[in-house]
């Protein structure tokens, strides 16, 4: 099996799980495409092959735990009615909706291949894709295969929004027939427990199904008001909870308490002008932190984990180092891997070399394309 170690690290971010560490003028040795040594340059093992990034830092690919990939059609006027105004509402799905079962399997497929390529340029290597934009049977079920050719980390948004009629039964759809047809696609199940959207009630009945099905739950929560969405995703131990914009103190202590991940979508806040989440609030407190994309074409069209970076830095009071863990570490936490998100022995070596010498320069320099290579599994992809 050969062996590859990278040279002249300027600065390595381990990420890893005693907390976020930094090793300047480091190396990192790979073999069968896991990390297999780690650590000053001075002490770094003989490999088969050497790669020297001339004192770029190198940090652990991005692990993105909430997106959107699979959809069709376009939102910019929306956007556009945002910025002078017009606030956002859950309804703006449906526009989408449309869209989307009127795609092909072929324009959809191709449509997430761009995306999930554009994420890897920008330092993403695992991604999480939910479905969520079909909500009938025949089209939840082809956009969790669509999702399913580019990750194992898809979820079952049946319960995104209700397209039309009775919620009642649309809810049995979902935790029914819907189910049935989405789940052998699928490791997630999740629910926007919002307003105008789903309640507390619907949301308990279709996690509970998904449960029962096999497929682990998350949540949309507390991203429009105040709700009872993030309570219930920590009396039901889920691993991650996602928005967690508005936050009474009994949420975040009930984050605290059950060890939940708080997962923040900053570019949501970019793109809709509501607030930031108060991310050094949950710190303080206790609570892990998880930063991700919400990549989707309503409330958030970016791929870029490094924007939310900034954003978090600059906007929810994180430090860079805290935001990058945030990205990597703990995003790989809110998916319930132990095999990515960190430059430690074992783990997959999916990295990322910055043209940069610090993972400082990801918030310092918002809006660079900073990425200079990704590596997944051992082996440069850009």
């Amino acid at each position: 099996m050969s062996s590859t170690v990278i040279t002249h690290i300027g600065e390595l971010f381990t990420s890893d799980p005693e907390g976020p560490m930094t090793v300047e003028d480091a190396a990192i040795v790979i073999e069968g495409g896991k990390v297999a040594w780690a650590g000053s340059s001075t002490d770094a093992p003989a490999a088969d092959e050497q790669v020297d990034v001339g004192g770029r830092a190198v940090i652990p690919g991005f692990v993105d735990s909430h997106s959107h990939l699979v959809f069709a059609g376009d939102r910019s006027a929306e956007f556009a009615a945002r910025m002078t105004g017009t606030p956002y509402a859950a309804g703006g799905i449906r526009t989408t909706v449309a869209a989307t079962r009127a795609a092909t399997d072929e324009q959809l497929t191709s449509h997430v291949a761009r995306l999930v390529d554009e994420m890897r340029r920008q330092g993403t290597t695992t991604v999480e894709i939910k479905s969520g934009y079909g909500l009938t049977v025949r089209d939840e079920a082809r956009s969790l295969a669509v999702a399913r050719q580019f990750t194992e980390e898809t979820t079952f948004l049946g319960a995104h929004v209700v397209p039309e009629g009775d919620p009642a039964a649309y809810v049995d759809l979902v935790t029914g027939p819907m189910l049935e047809a989405a789940k052998e696609h699928a490791r997630w199940i999740d629910v926007f427990c919002e307003r105008g959207a789903f309640d507390e009630d619907q949301a308990r009945a279709v996690l509970a199904a998904g449960d029962a099905a096999g497929l682990r739950g998350r949540l949309h929560a507390n991203q429009l008001t105040y709700g009872p969405g993030v309570r219930l995703a920590a009396e039901l131990g889920l691993v991650a909870v996602d928005h967690c914009t508005y936050l009474a103190d009994e949420d975040v202590a009930a984050l605290r308490d059950s060890g939940t991940i708080a997962t923040l979508l900053p570019g949501v806040e970019f793109s809709t002008k509501q607030p930031y989440p108060d991310a050094r609030r949950l710190i303080d407190a206790g609570v892990r932190v998880a930063l991700a994309s919400d990549c989707n074409p309503g409330s958030c069209f970016t791929s870029s984990l490094p924007l939310c970076i900034a954003l978090a830095v600059r906007e929810m009071g994180m430090t860079p180092t805290e935001a990058v863990h945030a990205a990597t570490y703990v995003g790989a936490q809110a998916l319930d891997r132990d095999d990515v998100g960190a430059l430690t022995v074992g783990r997959r070596a999916d990295l990322v070399v910055l043209d940069a010498p610090s993972h400082v320069h990801l918030a310092y320099r918002p809006g660079v394309p900073l990425v200079a290579a990704t590596w997944l599994g051992g082996r440069p992809t850009t």
